[in-house]
């Protein structure tokens, strides 16, 4: 099970949280939904340059909170704020209700896999050997601290007539366990052969429940007094 689906959708609800949060009926769903998308497609196209990693959307009653995880946040809130402003206007558009932007930094790069999978999706336009470009992406993860990183590469491989998959790995990446924090990123590329398709899996360690030790190191601190 862990080997093939989506790392992020297997652990929402144990170690990873919902990218969008908001409440709606039956009539109010659909409509919702593809906001959501067209929000996450209009930000990431336009602001593309900036390493957008992931957007985050919550809805009240009219208003919406848009908060975009970037690597360079002054490239979207742009010279005295006028990025942001401007993706505010085009948010309300879209949305026709009241919008607030977040912008949070992504302090290390190196270890958020869509960022990962967007690095080597560009060097592979142009024109990267794929091997190179993932073997470079390994190095400078693991050197970030990684406890494991996996990546994966597919399609038509060096201009080869026939699709193929290519991956390479170092660490470990337990895809089974939940408590697992493993974040995934996926990218394309267009090449000259067709589209090829970036994966990569980055291992960070466990999530332990840490309110549960924190109470057993109280209760053995007063058993010890006593």
């Amino acid at each position: 099970m862990g080997q093939k689906v989506n790392p992020h959708g297997l652990r929402v609800g144990i170690v990873k949280d919902w990218d969008s949060k908001w409440y709606a009926d039956s009539k109010n769903f659909s409509e919702y939904l593809i906001e959501d998308y067209e929000i996450r497609e209009h930000i990431k196209n336009k602001m593309f340059i900036a390493g957008i990693s992931r957007i985050e959307i919550e809805r009240a009653a009219n208003r919406v909170k848009v908060t975009v995880y970037t690597a360079k946040p002054g490239m979207v809130i742009g010279k005295g704020g006028s990025g942001v402003e401007a993706l505010r206007k085009d948010i309300e558009k879209i949305t026709k209700k009241n919008v607030i932007i977040n912008v949070e930094e992504v302090k290390v790069p190196e270890l958020d896999a869509q960022l990962v999978a967007e690095n080597i999706a560009a060097q592979l336009e142009r024109r990267v050997s794929f091997r190179r470009a993932m073997k470079q992406a390994i190095q400078r993860t693991m050197r970030a601290g990684a406890e494991g990183i996996k990546t994966a590469v597919s399609g038509r491989l060096g201009g080869a007539d026939m699709a193929r998959t290519e991956g390479y790995s170092e660490g470990t990446i337990p895809l089974q366990t939940l408590r697992a924090d493993i974040d995934y990123g996926f990218a394309e590329a267009d090449t000259i052969y067709g589209k090829l398709g970036v994966k990569v899996w980055i291992y960070k360690g466990e999530i332990l429940p840490t309110k549960k030790v924190d109470e057993d190191k109280k209760n053995d601190g007063k058993d010890s007094k006593k």
